[in-house]
């Protein structure tokens, strides 16, 4: 199992916000400072330089997996320290969550983490976590195809790869 980790920035409304849902049902670990995050984790950031792949799964088994609940237009100003970690992004999918229905890169934070989990081989886990969810299951079934083939590919590039036919 991955330690996942979940940086509550404290910007959505508690109702809807998936992170603090996934802390409540003990899927992740809550941390409330930037500082306090694990130093060789891998962290999830849309604006990262390379895509999440299996080349990433031994540093995430080992060192765990965080997600930055957060908006996105505030990672600039985010501390140096958080910037030079290994952060990697999620290739394209769709949202299956009420908010973000069928929008493509408006992925809620649990299925940010799920999309990671099961890109690198922990399908079962990315399930679990899912399950929490009563719109969970159509996260996977609505992006089936791409992330069996992100999961079948062997490096970030070959990700970036799959990923154009499914943008162009």
């Amino acid at each position: 199992m991955v330690d996942v980790y979940a940086y509550l920035g404290g910007e959505d409304d508690p109702k809807k916000c998936t992170a603090r849902k996934m802390v409540r049902f003990g899927a992740a670990r809550p941390v409330q400072r930037l500082t306090a995050l694990p130093g060789d984790a891998v962290v999830l950031d849309p604006t990262a330089p390379k895509a999440i792949s299996v080349e990433d799964r031994q540093t995430i088994l080992n060192n765990g997996l965080v997600v930055l609940d957060l908006s996105w237009n505030k990672l600039e100003r985010m501390p140096g320290s958080i910037l030079s970690r290994t952060r990697r992004a999620l290739p394209f999918l769709v949202a299956a969550n009420p908010v973000n229905w069928g929008k493509p890169l408006q992925l809620s934070s649990v299925e940010a983490v799920a999309a990671a989990l099961y890109i690198i081989g922990e399908k079962e886990q990315a399930g679990l976590i899912l399950a929490k969810f009563n719109w969970g299951k159509h996260f996977l079934e609505l992006n089936r195809e791409p992330l069996e083939r992100y999961a079948g590919a062997t490096s970030s590039l070959e990700i970036i790869a799959i990923q154009s036919e499914y943008i162009s």
